[in-house]
C-alpha cells in the first residue's frame, strides 16, 4: 500500500494553492485587458493635453487606491482594478488607433498582442520550474526600470538613445519583471490576494505590448508608457 508522507502532502497541497491562485490570477488579468480594450475602443482618436494628464493622475492614483482597497476588501479592490483597465485604455487608446490607422498597422497590433500573450505563458511556465533567488533579480531589474526612466527623460531633450534601442530595453526590463511576479506568484502563501498579483502582471505585460508595438512598428518614436 503507497503512503504519503507529510512532506509530500505539503508539496501537493502548495502545487494545488499555487495552480488555483495562477488560474485567477490570469483570468483577472485576462479580463483587464478586455476592459482595456474597451477603454481604447471609446478613447478619442487624439486626446487634449489636459486630458491625457488628468486621466495619467487618476490611474497613478488609482493604484494606491487598490492597493489600499484590496486590504479592506477583495472585491472593491477588483472593482477599482478593472476601473484602472478601462482608463488605461483610454490612456492609450490614441497611440493604438494612431498605430491601427498607419499601413499595416493592424497586422502590428495583432502580433504585439499575440507575442505578449505568448510571452506571458512562457515566462509563466519558467516561473514554474525555475529555482533561484528572484529577489536579487528583482532588485536589480527595478534597478535598471528607473535607469531606463532616467535615460528615457534625458533622451527627450538630448535625444542620445533611438528609440528602437530603448524599446528593445524596456522590453527586457519588463519580461524579467514579469517573470519576478510570475515566481511570486507561485511562492505566495496560501490565501493571498489575487487582485494585486494581477495588477502587477497586468502592467509588465501591457508595458511589454507597448514596446512591443514600437518594436515592430520600427520604433515609432513614442514613449506613451506606464511604469510599475
Amino acid at each position: 500500500m503507497r503512503t504519503i508522507d507529510a512532506s509530500q502532502g505539503i508539496r501537493i497541497l502548495d502545487s494545488r494553492t499555487t495552480a488555483s491562485l495562477l488560474s485567477k490570477v490570469l483570468w483577472i488579468t485576462t479580463a483587464g485587458f478586455l476592459f482595456t480594450a474597451f477603454g481604447a475602443y471609446i478613447a478619442p482618436d487624439v486626446l487634449p493635453g489636459a486630458g491625457f494628464f488628468a486621466v495619467v493622475l487618476i490611474n497613478f492614483g488609482l493604484i494606491f487606491g487598490i492597493r489600499a482597497a484590496t486590504r479592506r476588501s477583495t472585491g472593491l479592490g477588483l472593482a477599482l482594478f478593472y476601473l484602472f483597465t478601462v482608463l488605461m485604455g483610454v490612456e492609450i487608446g490614441p497611440l493604438l488607433k494612431a498605430y491601427l490607422h498607419m499601413a499595416g498597422g493592424q497586422t502590428i497590433v495583432f502580433e504585439a498582442a499575440l507575442t505578449t500573450a505568448m510571452g506571458m505563458a512562457v515566462m509563466a511556465m519558467i516561473a514554474q520550474i525555475a529555482r533561484f533567488d528572484y529577489r536579487k533579480l528583482a532588485s536589480f531589474a527595478f534597478a535598471a526600470l528607473i535607469g531606463l526612466v532616467i535615460i528615457g527623460f534625458l533622451s527627450a531633450f538630448l535625444h542620445f538613445i533611438s528609440p528602437g534601442v530603448y524599446a528593445w530595453l524596456g522590453l527586457v526590463i519588463f519580461s524579467v519583471l514579469l517573470l519576478v511576479d510570475f515566481m511570486r506568484l507561485r511562492d505566495s502563501p496560501a490565501g493571498t490576494t489575487p487582485v494585486m498579483l494581477a495588477l502587477s502582471i497586468y502592467l509588465d505585460a501591457l508595458n511589454i505590448f507597448i514596446f512591443l508595438l514600437q518594436i515592430f512598428g520600427n520604433g515609432g518614436g513614442r514613449r506613451d508608457n506606464r511604469w510599475s
